[in-house]
């Protein structure tokens, strides 16, 4: 198992961070789906179901599913962490930690739902923030808070400092370390 971690680190992590980030935004895609269903197309909230739950109506009404996927995030990270390096770590970092608070929240409906009781005497389950934000906004934040760090992260991967590069295990860099040591020599 060790060895695995190792080489989706290493040698696997592009294509590791390639299949992670077209789930991601696979996702994302959902709910700006949603989000011109209820905005542009002022769509009722429970028809605004995004692509996906148009055709299987249950998919957005199931808490088991929303929990899956915050679990899927926090994982991914989580598990893809190792392969970033100085700027690029925190980056990531910091979407590990906004996906876990996400996480929680997901994991707080899924309570819920098992134990047939809400929360704040709420008609429907309901997460802490939820008690300000509704839903579907609520939604569209922790996507964006978690993806911008993660976009911001990407960049870091991608484009290295010199430093950095000599650090990195994976192949993710667009610039070699001799191209980085060169730019970095003529600044």
């Amino acid at each position: 198992m060790v060895r695995f971690f190792g080489k989706l680190n290493g040698s696997w992590h592009e294509r590791a961070l390639q299949a992670f980030m077209l789930i991601v935004l696979a996702h994302w895609a959902e709910h700006l789906v949603q989000a011109y269903q209820v905005y542009v197309l002022a769509w009722p909230r429970h028809q605004a179901r995004g692509v996906l739950g148009q055709v299987f109506p249950w998919l957005v009404h199931s808490e088991v599913l929303h929990y899956g996927y915050a679990l899927v995030m926090l994982v991914g990270i989580w598990t893809l962490l190792p392969g970033f390096v100085g700027r690029s770590r925190t980056w990531w970092l910091a979407a590990l930690v906004i996906q876990f608070w996400h996480h929680i929240e997901h994991a707080l409906l899924q309570g819920q739902v098992i134990a047939g009781r809400t929360l704040f005497g709420a008609p429907v389950p309901t997460s802490i923030v939820q008690l300000v934000i509704p839903r579907v906004e609520l939604h569209l934040l922790y996507n964006t808070l978690v993806f911008v760090p993660m976009i911001v992260a990407m960049y870091y991967h991608l484009l290295p400092s010199a430093p950095e590069v000599a650090r990195m295990r994976c192949s993710c860099a667009l610039r070699s370390q001799t191209a980085t040591a060169h730019l970095g020599a003529s600044s």
